[in-house]
């Protein structure tokens, strides 16, 4: 008779509750390497963006254009009353911005990527034309004084985000006169960085026409803002996979594979600030919120793609251990814990193969070379493990059909989640389907013949 003490471990071993309980146990072990493996994805990816930000601050940042604007000194005085009641006029010179009633500006990019290291850099040449024209500045329905206007003293100012990028010296047409650009935005304190031209508009006249070139590097995103009352822009860019960003999206765009053109028609309605300000009356927040351009960045980012990856490496460990204890249930077998960790081992260093040989390699054929070798590895280990080939068969092809599925919810991230449910609850179906004929009382007790025969019938299926 056997000793109640090794009956009762026996049990215990051959539990099948307790085998899924210490299977979940290992799964949650091995979340330690893969949170691991999550943090060094962060800092390859903190690295490829210090060297992204070395590159561009030398060739040219991502840019904002934003303006002309159209910025005229006045004069205000008021008077206070001093010591012994005597009264002293004091003055001072403030501006006011004003905006053109139309706007349009034309650009071609060309981009191109630096190599650093394994890195690799998008940058671009941007040469554009900015043309329009201003209606006389309209004072009076700014509270101003007509005879405190600076005329003499006018500026058309832009702000360039990087103005350290610009290539070539230029100077605006305004009325048929040449004015060159200079250093700095003026007195045009919402444009930040950029260059501005003196202006003499001490003549009067009803508008103002004006047009300049600019030819500037930049990296990684264009923005423009809305100026005019209407503005209107066109850019074509020897730049795949553009993507579109800001308040607005182009009314007209045509995208092929190497080139993209794009046009915004943009009323001034659309945008929270009005044609004309005062200094000191506009936040700059509410310029920079109405930006719009686009971006030429690299669409697929196999950093990103491996930390979504890598999200899922939970799910993968617990369904490939699943899949081995449903053939040790089916076929009466038994896998050891060392070798759950070992199967759990090479499913941590896939997402480490993905990522060094996507920085080489690119990410579709690092995917699939990763998950390639990890499947063949896995194959042959449980082949030995379960005895039959036929069983290893069943665990390989489990394990690729994850794989291949994994690589359809990363290419299709707006449907992952309609993707995700259905692949759960098919495999969920898979495995009730498979078990659907086994006495779970009796699974343990099969597999110990120093137990007693179990009351009820024995699991039936083979694996």
């Amino acid at each position: 008779m056997q000793d109640p003490v090794d009956r009762l471990s026996s049990s215990l071993r051959n539990s099948q509750m307790l085998r899924l309980f210490s299977i979940g146990f290992l799964a949650l072990l091995l979340l330690i390497p893969i949170g691991m493996i999550r943090d060094l994805v962060s800092e390859r990816q903190q690295r490829r963006e210090s060297v992204i930000d070395d590159v561009t601050s030398k060739w040219g940042n991502a840019q904002t254009l934003t303006g002309p604007a159209l910025v005229i000194p006045y004069v205000v005085r008021w008077a206070e009353v001093g010591a012994n009641d005597q009264t002293i006029t004091r003055s001072e010179t403030r501006t006011a911005t004003f905006l053109p009633e139309r706007l349009q500006a034309r650009g071609a990019i060309e981009s191109e990527s630096r190599q650093r290291g394994i890195f690799s850099v998008p940058l671009y040449r941007l040469e554009l034309r900015i043309e329009g024209e201003f209606a006389r500045p309209d004072f009076a329905a700014l509270g101003i004084d007509a005879s405190e206007i600076l005329w003499q003293r006018a500026q058309l100012a832009i702000g360039i985000t990087d103005a350290r990028a610009i290539q070539e010296e230029t100077a605006v047409d305004w009325e048929g006169e040449r004015s060159a650009f200079l250093p700095g935005t003026g007195d045009f304190a919402e444009g930040g960085t950029g260059i501005h031209a003196r202006l003499d508009l001490s003549k009067p006249a009803e508008r103002y026409r004006f047009a300049f070139p600019l030819a500037l590097n930049g990296s990684l995103a264009l923005f423009l803002t809305p100026f005019g009352q209407q503005t209107d822009v066109e850019l074509v860019a020897a730049a795949p996979n553009p993507s579109f960003q800001g308040n607005w999206l182009p009314t007209e765009r045509e995208v092929q594979p190497e080139r993209f053109t794009a046009r915004w028609s943009i009323p001034f309605l659309g945008r929270n600030y009005p044609q004309a300000w005062r200094s000191g009356e506009l936040p700059s927040e509410r310029i920079a919120e109405s930006r719009f351009g686009v971006g030429l960045a690299v669409p697929v980012d196999h950093y990103r793609m491996a930390e979504r990856s890598v999200k899922y490496a939970g799910l993968f460990i617990l369904l490939t251990f699943a899949s081995v204890w449903l053939v040790e249930v089916l076929a009466g077998l038994r896998v050891h814990p060392i070798q759950y960790l070992l199967l759990g081992g090479a499913l941590c260093l896939f997402y480490l193969l993905e990522l060094s040989l996507a920085e080489h390699l690119g990410f579709p054929l690092a995917y699939g070379l990763a998950s390639t070798a990890i499947v063949a590895m896995i194959g042959g280990y449980a082949k030995v493990v379960l005895q039959r080939r036929s069983r290893a068969s069943v665990v390989a092809a489990g394990v690729a059909a994850l794989y291949a599925y994994l690589y359809v919810l990363l290419q299709n991230e707006d449907y992952a989640l309609v993707i995700g449910s259905a692949g759960l609850f098919a495999i969920l179906g898979a495995i009730m389907y498979a078990t659907r004929r086994v006495d779970w009382y009796a699974v343990g007790r099969r597999t110990d013949p120093g137990l007693p025969p179990a009351g009820g019938a024995e699991a039936t299926g083979s694996a």
